[in-house]
């Protein structure tokens, strides 16, 4: 890691204090700083915005709201069965939520459509897929209210459930590049 962006790292990190879940999300600037590889796709919005609530479907079809993931720092990735590069990121994000996921971080996978539970089962079990969890969104209702017109789409809420970033398109999201700056936004010191 340069030297400029360890401190970038620690400066974000030194600003988190103690509670990580408790503070305000880092310097904006700063994380656009941090941004390199495939993060540099992440936008960064100058102010978070609202999320509606919406139920989605978890594999039984028992319903859930994204506030029960209210105070921690939440990538939400939709995605789909049939969307190639959606297939092509998911190991990444089970070994991002394998790393990272925990009191302060989760990935939470949104299937977006027709996507039937025997599908995403044999689809997890080819791709080795254990960490990760999906809620189904099987008539897009929610995709369709928070702006998700193509697959994959990842959204980054803060700890209040509130959008503060968002990428179109696939990433590798256990690069170092991801983990660096992911680590930053939880205040989290390079592991």
């Amino acid at each position: 890691m340069t030297r400029a962006l360890f401190l970038a790292v620690l400066y974000v990190a030194f600003g988190f204090g103690a509670n990580p879940a408790a503070a305000e999300m880092p310097d904006r600037d700063a994380l656009l700083a941090l941004r390199a590889g495939d993060m540099r796709k992440l936008a960064i919005h100058e102010t978070a915005k609202a999320v509606p609530e919406v139920e989605l479907l978890d594999m039984a079809g028992e319903a859930h709201l994204l506030a029960e993931a209210r105070g921690k720092t939440v990538l939400l990735n939709f995605w789909a069965t049939w969307c190639a590069p959606c297939r092509k990121e998911m190991p990444a994000l089970d070994r991002l939520q394998a790393d990272l996921g925990g009191a302060d971080f989760e990935v939470i996978l949104v299937a977006v459509g027709r996507n039937p539970p025997p599908a995403i089962k044999k689809f997890f079990t080819e791709a080795g897929i254990e960490k990760l969890a999906t809620w189904r969104d099987p008539k897009q209702k929610f995709a369709s209210e928070v702006g998700v017109f193509g697959l994959p789409v990842t959204v980054l809420l803060n700890p209040e459930g509130e959008e503060f970033a968002r990428m179109q398109g696939d990433a590798d999201w256990h690069s170092a590049e991801a983990l660096t700056l992911l680590r930053a936004m939880l205040g989290r010191a390079e592991e």
